[in-house]
């Protein structure tokens, strides 16, 4: 496995720990999710891991991007391929769901925004009480984006999902639980260790009946999650150039 510049990347006992290092807030930015991808992908042909952690350094485990004004939405977002597809970031984000291996999501602190979007890559959610999660981007002025459209609907329900999208109230690790948002509540200390141990469970299963199954219940998933993600860029763009028009 080869070094990252955002990431850290161990694998031990058939487990991989894939660990976000830009503490304490671990605001995204395109690399981020490239280094996340890439390091998925490179698991996904080792025989020796057969499911991921993903966790994160700091106080967050992802407080969403770190943007300074227009300029740097339209850098993050806008900038399109030779083929069309979605901005550069949500390119990066689709390869998350096209990758084989089951991820557990080890979410010790808040999740918001698109950092709620990359909670919700992981197959399951392991938590605690302290953390956060909201969709806060209507409070921004702003459209969902990271496929969380698909992604938070078809975890939690339409009107669940409506409720975070338009009020952007936050969440408790608790609330997450109840209202099938996140999987496991443990205590904060607990979290990456209980993470790993649903991991561990799941690499003693037969590793191909795992990856064919998991194939089975996301079958789809990323080209919804493509899909949603166009949508959610042409009403950012158009959001970003009424906003240009208004300063």
């Amino acid at each position: 496995m080869r070094k990252f510049n955002t990431i850290g990347v161990e694998l031990a006992d058939y487990v991989a720990t894939i660990e976000i290092q830009k503490p304490p807030h671990n605001f995204f930015d395109i690399e981020m999710i490239r280094d996340i991808a890439d390091a998925c992908e490179e698991l996904d042909r080792d025989d020796k891991c057969r499911a991921i952690v993903l966790a994160a350094q700091g106080t967050a485990f992802c407080a969403g991007a770190k943007l300074g004004g227009g300029s740097d939405v339209q850098d993050l977002l806008v900038k399109k391929g030779e083929a069309g597809e979605a901005g550069s970031l949500y390119h990066e984000a689709v390869r998350l769901y096209r990758t084989k291996k089951p991820i557990i999501g080890a979410i010790h602190g808040p999740a918001v925004g698109g950092g709620l979007g990359l909670a919700l890559v992981p197959d399951l959610r392991v938590t605690c009480p302290e953390a956060r999660f909201t969709a806060n981007f209507t409070r921004l002025g702003f459209h969902p984006g990271f496929g969380l459209t698909v992604t938070l609907p078809a975890l939690i329900g339409q009107s669940k999902a409506a409720l975070m999208f338009y009020t952007s109230r936050r969440f408790t690790g608790t609330e997450a639980v109840e209202m099938g948002l996140a999987d496991v509540l443990v205590p904060q200390a607990e979290v990456r260790s209980a993470a790993h141990k649903l991991a561990v469970e799941i690499a003693e299963c037969a590793p191909l009946g795992v990856v064919e199954t998991r194939a089975t219940l996301r079958a789809g998933l990323a080209d919804r999650v493509l899909a949603a993600t166009n949508i959610e860029l042409e009403k950012q763009s158009q959001i970003l150039a009424i906003r240009k028009q208004v300063d």
